[in-house]
């Protein structure tokens, strides 16, 4: 396995599946990440990042560039995605001038309410079985406030459109969602608000010929 997918901003790569078919490299800016492919189980190929294995070189880029698309928006509060969306929302708030965020969880406190909490499913966690949590005591930092989310990827949409979900449930409709990678274009389809990528990658596709875009 590759160990310097996520590790370093490059100048030099051309972008798409590069020669080793293992790597896509995406633009960012005038640079370059290298991103290790993955095999999905109908054998597509996606473009994977883990924001949480990458160089704070890689994190501190891709906040930069998801923090200058919300700025303008003006917003109050980032609502942060778990668990890979923390260490983003966490950099992307600061960059906003925050002294805080609002974290949602998958772990149940016992002064939790389970009527603001939602099962989730992912692209990477298709068979489910967890929930996803807002702390009641947060809701409050959320009222009337100028709200945007941030998560890691989105890709089939599911748990970002049940994120939004809970939030309306919260009394909360955000202005806009903002994630380090856009993968594929199905996520599209479950949202009606703006969502803003640090980059975007397709979905691949296994020929004689090696991995193609779809």
């Amino acid at each position: 396995m590759r160990i310097d997918v996520w590790q370093q901003l490059y100048t030099d790569l051309t972008g798409g599946v590069q020669a080793d078919q293992e790597t896509f490299a995406v633009p960012l800016g005038q640079q370059q990440i290298l991103l290790p492919i993955r095999t999905l189980p109908d054998g597509r190929g996606v473009a994977s990042l883990i924001l949480n294995q990458a160089s704070f070189a890689v994190l501190d880029a891709l906040a930069d560039a998801v923090a200058a698309q919300l700025a303008p928006l003006q917003p109050d509060v980032v609502v942060a995605v778990p668990t890979l969306g923390l260490p983003l929302a966490e950099a992307v708030a600061r960059r906003l001038g925050h002294n805080r965020l609002v974290p949602l969880g998958y772990s149940r406190k016992f002064w939790y309410d389970e009527a603001l909490s939602l099962p989730l499913s992912s692209i990477t966690t298709p068979g489910g079985g967890k929930r996803i949590y807002i702390d009641p005591r947060m809701v409050p930092l959320l009222a009337g406030r100028r709200v945007v989310v941030v998560d890691d990827v989105l890709s089939s949409g599911a748990s970002i459109a049940t994120v939004l979900q809970l939030l309306q449930i919260a009394g909360v409709r955000p202005l806009a969602v903002g994630a380090a990678m856009l993968q594929g274009e199905a996520w599209r389809a479950r949202l009606d608000l703006p969502v803003m990528g640090a980059f975007s990658t397709p979905i691949l596709q296994q020929t004689p010929a090696g991995w193609q875009v779809t």
